[in-house]
Order: C-alpha cells, then sequence, then structure tokens
C-alpha cells in the first residue's frame, strides 16, 4: 500500500501573516529599539525629521506574540465589526433579488452587442468595487459572467475577466472604498475619502484599460477562435451543459430596494464630507439599509437575522485578518523597532528623490501584496511605515496611500495567495498558469499607470498632507 504524500500547497494568508509576527517578534531582539520625536500640526501628528535616536530595547516575549494577536483584533474591532455588518447588509439586499436582476436587466439592454455588454458589465462593477461592496463577493457573480461569455461565444477567460476585472479595476483605486481607502486614510491621519477628485481620474485611466484589453482580447478570439488561452476547450468546466441561472425580471420592489441603497450611500457620503463622518457611521448607515431593506421587501425579523448573519458569516476570514495584520504592527510597536525600520528604510532611500521614493512605495506595495492579499490587513501593516516614511521624504501623505491602494490592488490579479481569485478560476475552471499568460500584460499597463499616477501626485503636491 502507497503512502499517501500531503501535499503542502500555498500557505493560508494568516499562515503567512503568523509567520511574519513571529518573525518581527525576533527581529524584537536584534533591530535596536528608537524613536522618532513626533508633532501635532492641525491635529495630524507629523515624525520630525532628523529626530531618531535609540532608546532602551523592549524585546517580545512568546507569550507576547500571542498578546499581540488579540490586542491587534481589540485595536481593529471598529474596522472588523464594519466589514461583519457591510457584509450581512448586502447579504439582505441580494436576497431580494435586486441585484441579480439589475445586471440580467443589463444583458437584456445590450444583448448582440458585445463590447457595449463588457463596457457596461465592467463600469458597473467597477463601481462596486470602487465602492468596496463587491469585492470578496465577486465570486458569487462569475457565473453570470460565465453565462454572458457563453452567449456572446467566447471563451471562460471574458467571462472572468468582466465581473471580476471589473470589479477589481475599480477596487484598485477605490476611491469610496471605507475598508483599504478608509482605513489607510485614517492612519495616515487624511480626512476620510480627501483627496477624490483625482482618484477619480486614476479610476476612469484604469477602468478604460482594463476595457480596451478585455475587447481587444474579446476581438482577436472572435476573429480566431484558435487564439484563445483556453485553445479548443473555451469553458473547461460544464462546457457541455445548459446554462440554468433563470433571468430576474427587474420588479419595482427591486428598484426601490436599488434605490434606498443608493440613498443610503449617498447620505453617508455627504455626511463625510460634510460632518466628518467616519467608519462608525457607515456601520449605522448600512444597519439602516439592511432594515429599511427588510421593510420594503416585507422581510420578516427572523429571516432578517438570518439573512444578516449568513452574509456576516462569509466574511468573518476577512474580517479577522485585519486584526492579525494589526498584531504584527502591535509587536513592531510595543517592541519599538517600528521606528528603527522607518529610519532604515529612509536612510536607504536617501538617495531617492521625493517622486523616485514614491515610485518604490508603489512597487513595494505590490510585491507585499503577493504575499498578504488582504487589503485592509496590508494598510494595517504597511501605513504605520510608509506615513512617516512619506513624511520624512517629504513625499505627500495622498500619495502614499495611493501607493499602498494601487499596490495592493493591482497584483490582487495575479497573485495565487489571494482565496478570491483562485475561487474565481477554479469555478471557471481556468489554470492558474494560463490566467497568467492572459493577465500578465494588463497587469504591467496598470502598473505604468500607478508610476504615473504617484510620480504626478508628488509633483502637484497631492494634499492635504
Amino acid at each position: 500500500m502507497k503512502k499517501r504524500k500531503n501535499k503542502i500547497g500555498i500557505p493560508d494568508a494568516y499562515v503567512i501573516l503568523f509567520g511574519i509576527l513571529v518573525l518581527m517578534a525576533v527581529l524584537t531582539y536584534i533591530i535596536p529599539a528608537g524613536e522618532f520625536s513626533r508633532e501635532e500640526t492641525d491635529g495630524i501628528t507629523i515624525v520630525v525629521p532628523d529626530s531618531y535616536t535609540q532608546i532602551d530595547s523592549s524585546p517580545a516575549s512568546l507569550i507576547d506574540v500571542f498578546l499581540a494577536i488579540q490586542e491587534g483584533m481589540i485595536q481593529s474591532a471598529p474596522l472588523i465589526f464594519l466589514v461583519l455588518i457591510i457584509g450581512g447588509s448586502f447579504a439582505v439586499i441580494e436576497s431580494t433579488g435586486a441585484i441579480d436582476a439589475l445586471i440580467f436587466r443589463t444583458i437584456e439592454k445590450t444583448k448582440n452587442k458585445e463590447i457595449l455588454l463588457i463596457t457596461v458589465v465592467c463600469v458597473l462593477f467597477s463601481i462596486f468595487g470602487a465602492l468596496g461592496i463587491v469585492v470578496n463577493a465577486v465570486i458569487a457573480f462569475i457565473p453570470i459572467g460565465l453565462i454572458l461569455a457563453r452567449s456572446m461565444k467566447l471563451d471562460a477567460i471574458v467571462g472572468v475577466s468582466i465581473i471580476y476585472l471589473g470589479a477589481y479595476a475599480g477596487f484598485g483605486t477605490a476611491f469610496l472604498d471605507p475598508l483599504t481607502t478608509g482605513t489607510a486614510q485614517q492612519i495616515a491621519q487624511l480626512p476620510l475619502f480627501s483627496g477624490i477628485g483625482y482618484r477619480i481620474v486614476i479610476y476612469i485611466t484604469i477602468l478604460l484599460s482594463t476595457i480596451l484589453y478585455i475587447a481587444y482580447y474579446t476581438k482577436k478570439i472572435q476573429k480566431d477562435p484558435s487564439k484563445s488561452i483556453l485553445g479548443d476547450n473555451p469553458f473547461p468546466k460544464n462546457d457541455d451543459q445548459k446554462d440554468d441561472a433563470t433571468p430576474l425580471a427587474m420588479t419595482g420592489l427591486h428598484k426601490l430596494v436599488l434605490a434606498w441603497l443608493i440613498v443610503g450611500i449617498g447620505i453617508y457620503v455627504f455626511g463625510v464630507f460634510q460632518y466628518k463622518w467616519s467608519l462608525n457611521e457607515m456601520a449605522a448607515i448600512f444597519l439602516i439599509i439592511a432594515v429599511g431593506t427588510a421593510i420594503i421587501a416585507k422581510i420578516t425579523p427572523n429571516r432578517l437575522v438570518s439573512e444578516f448573519f449568513n452574509g456576516a458569516k462569509g466574511l468573518v476570514y476577512g474580517a479577522l485578518i485585519i486584526g492579525m495584520a494589526r498584531s504584527i504592527v502591535v509587536v513592531l510597536e510595543d517592541g519599538r523597532i517600528l521606528d528603527t525600520i522607518v529610519q532604515g528604510m529612509a536612510n536607504i532611500m536617501t538617495p531617492f528623490s521625493s517622486v523616485s521614493g514614491a515610485i518604490v512605495m508603489f512597487i513595494a506595495n505590490e510585491l507585499f501584496n503577493i504575499l498578504v492579499s488582504s487589503g485592509s490587513g496590508q494598510a494595517v501593516i504597511v501605513m504605520p511605515i510608509m506615513t512617516p516614511l512619506a513624511d520624512l521624504m517629504e513625499i505627500p501623505r495622498q500619495v502614499a496611500v495611493q501607493a499602498y491602494k494601487m499596490g495592493d490592488g493591482f497584483t490582487n490579479v495575479i497573485t495565487p495567495t489571494s482565496g478570491i481569485l483562485m475561487a474565481n478560476l477554479a469555478i471557471a475552471g481556468i489554470a492558474w498558469t494560463k490566467w497568467v499568460r492572459y493577465i500578465l500584460p494588463l497587469l504591467l499597463i496598470w502598473t505604468v499607470w500607478g508610476i504615473i499616477f504617484v510620480a504626478i501626485g508628488v509633483l502637484i503636491d497631492w494634499g492635504p498632507f
């Protein structure tokens, strides 16, 4: 009898983060402790250049490593609960069929107009991505993309692209996403969603590039199906099966639910700019949206609770990873080596100008995201380092936030450590290696745009801070 070999496979994000946590704890014994002087200007805490001094070390013990996880969860509690509340609220909305009906209505209106259909669907999902609404939940819509691709006689890559890449073209800039941009700005002590005008310009550019890329591939395989990266099997999974998705008609109820959602988000955006609302108010607004949706759709209280918790349950993994990521910063701060790391990075980057330094930040975040593909988790790790580093290098904090956001968003579409990507590919039956062949040119295009936009951000002194 042959012994089965246990495949290790790609480490889970939590495993990677715990490994980083242990490594950082070890480094508290190696890296000298130190700190910068800081001063407050208009309520913003800024690192004083050339103020770094070494102090007594405070290395992390074994118990400190595990205490850091608990402390990270506590410090991240508002964000963790916001993720769960948003997940629960959208589950309530989705239970009404309003979102599915909107998508099928879009399909119906653009029938037999392939490029128009691709454009409309990409734009729709990019807005969802930019708002942080459909990021992890994009998995649920991949089957719809496959239905569209089959109806257009294309391939599964197009089906995944119009949904997934559409959403992530928006998520790469995320001009109104409280969980990534909002978290990063909060850590950088920037007004929530400040700098939105320039971010929308970036969003439009990335989205147009994405649509044109998908359209180019679509035209290529329409002219010659053999040019499909998937070869002679355009739909590797369930290729011979009929699509059994039943189109939903857009009813008055669906329109009311969607209108209520738009009103809720609109009120929140107004509150952000008018009353400086934060993430806590967003959680409250989404709870109101969920309850209001239940009233509109005549969902019973018990079903409301059931749908809400089913949605929240699906995001527990993504929510708790924020606290896990925060634990790394807790160890660095308690071990008093965070400022030493910043000082070391500042010394390394001394030869760089502010522009080239910002570009290095962006590229570094792209590479780091290959390991840690959680957007908010990455923000919690990198922004405490990048914020003072930006101050020292005279890089506007908005640029540092955008360098993180694009670095996080862009490489999500290629890293095998992204559970979302791998799940999408599994649903469509696309091998990761074939997806890489397809996506790599677009990722390079996004990266070039990212370099251009962070450079411009420095040159225009994109503010505030």
